[in-house]
């Protein structure tokens, strides 16, 4: 359940190098109950962060079914969306696919428990067939573990807490070995790069650089694996930057006024930086805590607080500030924060660091107490 709120589940591996293919891909199906308005369509999108860029869109036929093509100029993982209300992961290359889905959701109590969706093709989409069922799976696992601690009547709100948590933990164990199993089975397939983000590269790195090996090994003249080897790099290099003790990644943003706020404006404070968004419910969530650590440092020289909205829009940022009435220094990002997700290298929200007062990095995905902790730390 932890990860229903990290937007990286949802933000899947972006399409990576130049293909040397243009053959169209059709991607077909039935729909069993077609809603009204803009749900009766089926969409094609690629994730780029918190944004979805469609690469084909068809309305529903009065028939229930449909019929789309997509010419991959980069193959990779895509997401496809059913009446706005059903998505699968697929891996779009060079096979055909026939996708059937439910549709909108017809049950008189809606619960956010999507079902699995299957597509039919080629071997490349039987392997996330496998991968999808598995996170399947384990978001299923998750429901009934919490289901069955929460409902202890007898036993402590924090032991609760505690227990859940060791078992989710094994149970996405469980679904990282099964994800190794059938990347190391299937490592001649390119679509294993679609898996390859849910290991995790401080433990996995020798495994990934194999697969990435016998990958380009099996698929002569394909670039993919030498490409996702670049970005992994250049990716690891931009995680290191991020480190404790790492100076804190230079951004400038200008404020209401048109004054130009940099980073290291804050030299010689201990700084907290809150990414944000108006539409994140965990983020907001978190503002009453913040509220009270900075009433608590809010008369010392040596402590500043500063958060970023993310919102695309400028205008729904502004109208949560009306909301939220925030005391401290606000500032919105353009373009989604894309630039500065990258530097930051954050892909959830609300991603809370510190910076001591020589400007490094003292403390991230901080929440809670945790930030007044981190503070303390620095001063």
């Amino acid at each position: 359940m932890k990860n229903f709120f990290r937007l990286s589940f949802l933000m899947i591996l972006p399409l990576l190098a130049s293909c040397t293919q243009s053959e169209v891909v059709k991607i077909s199906g039935s729909v069993q109950f077609v809603g009204g308005g803009n749900k009766n369509k089926v969409t094609v999108s690629q994730s780029d962060g918190f944004d979805q860029i469609i690469l084909a869109e068809t309305t529903i036929n009065p028939d229930n079914t449909y019929s789309l093509e997509v010419v991959p100029a980069n193959p990779g993982v895509v997401n496809i969306t059913c009446c706005e209300e059903q998505r699968v992961r697929a891996w779009l290359e060079d096979e055909d696919m026939v996708i059937n889905f439910r549709g909108i959701d017809t049950a008189k109590v809606r619960i956010f428990n999507p079902p699995y969706v299957h597509i039919y093709a080629g071997p490349k989409n039987n392997l996330l067939n496998l991968s999808n069922y598995s996170n399947y799976q384990e978001y299923q696992s998750s429901i009934a573990l919490s289901q069955a601690v929460y409902g202890q009547p007898d036993i402590p709100a924090q032991a609760k807490q505690a227990l859940f948590s060791q078992m989710y933990e094994a149970n996405n164990k469980n679904v990282r070995a099964f994800n190794r199993y059938l990347i190391e089975n299937n490592s001649n397939l390119t679509s294993c790069l679609a898996l390859l983000p849910q290991l995790r590269f401080e433990t996995d790195s020798s495994f990934i650089l194999d697969v990435l090996a016998k990958m380009e090994q099996a698929n002569p003249g394909d670039t993919l694996a030498k490409a996702y080897l670049k970005k992994l790099r250049i990716t690891q290099e931009k995680k290191r930057k991020m480190e404790i003790g790492q100076m804190a990644p230079e951004f400038s943003l200008t404020d209401e006024s048109g004054k130009v706020v940099n980073v290291r404006d804050f030299i010689g404070k201990v700084l907290i930086i809150d990414f944000w968004a108006s539409w994140c419910g965990p983020c907001r969530g978190e503002i009453p805590s913040m509220k009270k650590i900075y009433a608590d440092f809010k008369d010392r020289d040596d402590v500043a607080f500063l958060s970023i909205s993310i919102d695309s829009k400028k205008a729904d940022w502004e109208k949560a500030l009306g909301e939220e009435n925030m005391e401290w220094m606000q500032l919105w990002a353009p373009d989604s924060g894309k630039e500065l997700m990258d530097k930051y290298q954050f892909n959830g929200i609300p991603f809370i660091v510190a910076i001591d007062k020589e400007g490094k990095i003292a403390g991230k995905r901080l929440r809670g107490e945790a930030v007044r902790k981190a503070i303390e730390k620095a001063l």
